[in-house]
């Protein structure tokens, strides 16, 4: 999706935040609220949005993102690539060490890769399954050699998509149960120091840490704060500094923005691309029948919802594919328009044809919607939901559990029928998209990939081939196809491209520091009295 540099160096990337950051007086204690709290501090386990909140900060990848979505240097100091694509070859940092005091060499790189993020990872399981085998010619030599282009690794690359973990502590365990999944040990510029459960995640400066004079701050806090107005009384009365994704309430926002201390912004998404969507376990009647999943995707209001529940803050969605990717001809709109005026009388329509008329009491038949437990907004959305299918007969329960209660329910047991969500679509489809819809990635026990558990050879192999073809404009009409199919056959529907707003104290300064966001590593962030 963006031009990238095969060659680059650790003196341009230093150059980029050289500036007025280095005259600052180091220090301070930056307080986060991140809502729900995290299941675990595992990035290379779960994309659990809370996890990489907290653990971006102690885990590093190979390359870092620029405001651009430029590719600059991190554990990676410069990188070459073959000219069939085949082949890349990175020069790592020197003088790095892992928090325990180790050093960090091409064999962690290696390890990371092979071991972990392509067998464990939710999305390293499609998009590094290319990477056939790195070689170590020596300690700070790291070489990939690939199964067939890839024109979308590069920028996967980065700590919070592919975070490089330590050989020495994972080798030989059961990476999935390895005990540093909640005491987590990377190279990053801050330390895991404690996680007190229902309170607060302390990170203190890596004093080690290979940027010299880096990290600014002294210490990271994230705190976990169950009650919405509560989040928003601590962000005003200054016991929080940064809240993103939702922390801060859209509905509390415009109040918090008149205070003097208080800056918003809804930079630092770009990378994500996320989307909102309710979808189905299409091996569950009546959601086996794209009829039925065709009347719910009519009978949705997306208007109201980004109004009313989102407070404007947001997109309708029309496919799997977010209108982000319009300028490269990625997204298409000329799919199947479930918002025409008739929406609602289609809706019933097809749930007669489906078989399913109205009992004598109106409905035609029941099941329970699963909530995303992620505040109270899902909780309201969950409620729109039950009142809009109640119109065409369809009566839901709403169930609310706790992040790893719902992501084991939906990704390994399979045992819902209906669950609101949002995935992100990252800067490639390949990496974000595919995992949804592909054979491949029906996992169970891999959390954010297929969870609908539908498929189709057809799909399949349109994302094979858009995949690895390196010409934009055919890239373009594999996917329009891709979209349009997904759609009429509604495995998911999709209700809107997903707006953020960062709520933060401004006297934190480089507080969004590239497209990264919160998930950025806070390395250039600083405190400024």
């Amino acid at each position: 999706m963006h031009p990238m540099r095969t060659i680059a160096s650790a003196s341009f990337a230093l150059a980029l935040t050289a500036g007025a950051a280095f005259a600052q007086t180091p220090g301070g204690t930056l307080v986060q609220v991140t809502q729900p709290e995290p299941p675990n501090l595992a990035p290379y386990l779960s994309t659990s949005g809370p996890i990489g909140q907290v653990a971006s900060k102690v885990y590093e990848g190979l390359i870092d993102l620029g405001p651009d979505f430029e590719i600059l240097p991190q554990l990676a100091k410069s990188w070459e690539i073959s000219d069939d694509g085949l082949t890349y070859t990175f020069n790592l940092q020197e003088g790095v060490t892992w928090h325990d005091g180790e050093p960090f060499t091409s064999a962690d790189v290696q390890f990371g890769i092979m071991e972990v993020l392509r067998e464990i990872h939710p999305r390293g399981g499609a998009t590094l399954s290319v990477i056939e085998s790195v070689d170590t010619p020596d300690e700070l030599t790291a070489v990939f050699n690939l199964s067939e282009p890839a024109p979308y690794l590069l920028v996967s690359l980065n700590g919070y998509e592919s975070p490089i973990v330590a050989k020495h502590i994972f080798e030989g365990t059961d990476i999935r149960a390895n005990e540093t999944a909640n005491a987590p040990i990377g190279t990053g510029p801050f330390k895991f120091v404690e996680w007190r459960k229902g309170q607060f995640t302390r990170l203190d400066k890596n004093e080690d840490y290979w940027q010299e004079g880096k990290p600014y701050l002294d210490r990271v806090v994230v705190r976990y704060i169950a009650d919405a107005s509560t989040r928003a009384a601590a962000m005003e009365n200054g016991e929080v500094h940064f809240g993103a994704f939702g922390a801060i309430p859209n509905i509390d926002i415009p109040r918090l923005e008149e205070l003097d201390f208080i800056e918003t912004t809804t930079d630092g998404y770009a990378y994500f691309a996320p989307i909102m969507q309710l979808q189905f376990n299409v091996k569950v009647e009546p959601f086996d029948n794209p009829k039925v999943r065709q009347a719910i995707a009519y009978a949705v209001d997306r208007d109201f919802v980004i109004e009313n529940i989102w407070f404007g803050y947001g997109k309708k969605a029309t496919g799997p594919i977010s209108s982000n990717f319009e300028p490269v001809g990625f997204y298409t709109d000329d799919v199947v328009d479930y918002t025409v005026e008739d929406r609602i009388a289609i809706a019933n329509q097809l749930l007669d044809e489906a078989g399913f008329p109205r009992g004598e009491d109106g409905v035609r038949f029941s099941f329970v919607h699963d909530l995303t437990p992620y505040g109270e907004e899902w909780r309201r959305f969950g409620e729109y939901v039950k009142q809009a299918l109640t119109e065409i007969g369809i009566d839901i329960e709403l169930r609310y559990e706790d992040v790893p209660t719902w992501l084991k329910r939906l990704y390994t047991d399979y045992d819902y029928a209906m669950s609101s969500n949002w995935l992100f679509g990252l800067p490639d489809p390949v990496l974000g998209v595919h995992r949804q819809y592909h054979s491949e990635q029906i996992r169970p026990g891999t959390v954010f990939v297929n969870g609908t558990q539908w498929s189709t050879p057809e799909t399949d192999a349109l994302m094979d081939a858009a995949k690895t073809e390196n010409d934009p404009a055919k890239r373009a009409e594999i996917y329009s196809e891709f979209q349009k199919t997904i759609v009429e056959q509604a495995p998911i529907v999709f209700m809107k491209e997903m707006e953020f707003v960062t709520v933060y104290n401004n006297k934190f300064k480089n507080v969004i520091d590239g497209p990264l966001g919160v998930y950025d590593n806070y390395a250039n962030m600083y405190l400024e009295e």
